[in-house]
């Protein structure tokens, strides 16, 4: 049935549908309707980050910004949940509109800005969800906040989720909030990261428990930046990298409505850049960190060739806007045939 629903919702501009989609899947999940509409897949357990995944399909960040949706959308069957970005304070984001729909290439266009209700908004609707199952927390700096004072918010969000998150989520490469991504670089990237990590090893020891962070990366970085990034995660003691970010080039697009609008770029276009940038980090990294993929995911066949390229796990975010539930089973039917 999702098919005939797109249908309807694609008549409404893309962030109304957004809103009111994920509000219906919230309350579905809150009233326990979901399993009346889905067939969730079969069980596939992985571990990564010393986490016990049901199965290695998430749900990417962005979708559900403040976690008003969790227990609906974990009961569709993704292996993992993620929410955010959430930043320290509340904010309204970019001005409308600012999401934009490119069907012909299964493609959206964002330039949200990180709106969000705020990091203790956030927690307290994480207090009352049912699920139990791997949550990842993805926190970012507020629009205000100066690049250089950048380290002072992710401190903040990670020490307010630490202890409700199963990891954490550093986001690093929105294209969306003013000079975020210089910070994947060079001195900048090094100096963030010794702050975070340190500040990591001292909640595990406060909480008498480890909570992972990842890291999640551009796919627009050559390969040169690429293994420096890469070897910089690795010397600051990281978990993990999330490849990758919403993409900056519009070739794929050019001609189409809405091609040339400001933001990250999704979808079908970014399929073969993220495969690549995780082929990449996963040569440079050999096992030594995990990475998650994410970035066009359309087909049961791109999760499968991200697992191949070096990904142990994947997340869904357009594919699941064009797809629906149905992408959640067909991911994990290929990956576990992969």
């Amino acid at each position: 049935m999702y098919p005939t629903l797109r249908s309807l919702l694609f008549r409404l501009p893309a962030e109304t549908a957004h809103d009111l989609t994920l509000g219906m899947i919230g309350t579905a999940g809150r009233l326990g309707l979901t399993d009346r509409f889905t067939r969730p897949p079969a069980r596939f357990p992985v571990s990564v980050m010393g986490l016990d995944f049901a199965n290695p399909v998430g749900l990417a960040a962005g979708l559900d910004k403040n976690a008003q949706a969790v227990d609906g959308l974990s009961a569709l069957g993704f292996g993992f949940i993620e929410v955010g970005t959430v930043t320290p304070r509340p904010q309204q984001g970019n001005p409308k509109p600012r999401m934009f729909r490119l069907p012909e290439q299964q493609a959206i266009i964002n330039r949200m800005g990180f709106n969000n209700l705020g990091v203790d908004v956030m927690l307290e609707r994480l207090a009352k969800v049912r699920y139990q199952g791997v949550l990842g927390i993805n926190i970012g700096k507020n629009a205000v906040t100066p690049v250089e004072q950048a380290v002072d918010d992710y401190l903040y969000c990670l020490r307010k989720v630490y202890s409700r998150a199963s990891y954490v989520t550093v986001n690093l490469s929105s294209p969306n909030t003013p000079g975020l991504r210089t910070l994947q670089y060079g001195d900048a990237l090094k100096v963030l990261l010794e702050q975070i990590k340190r500040a990591q090893l001292q909640l595990a020891e406060e909480q008498g428990r480890y909570v992972p962070i990842a890291i999640k990366i551009a796919p627009d970085m050559t390969p040169e930046e690429l293994v420096l990034v890469a070897n910089t995660l690795l010397e600051q003691g990281m978990d993990a990298v999330i490849a990758t970010n919403t993409t900056l080039a519009r070739d794929a697009v050019a001609d189409l409505q809405y091609g040339d609008e400001a933001g990250g770029l999704s979808g079908g276009p970014l399929t073969a850049a993220s495969t690549e940038v995780v082929r990449l980090l996963a040569q440079e990294l050999n096992g030594r960190l995990p990475i998650i993929g994410v970035g066009g995911i359309l087909s049961g066949a791109d999760a499968a060739a991200k697992i191949a390229a070096g990904a142990s796990l994947v997340q869904l975010y357009s594919g699941f806007v064009y797809r629906g539930p149905a992408l959640i089973r067909e991911a994990v039917d290929a990956v576990a045939g992969h």
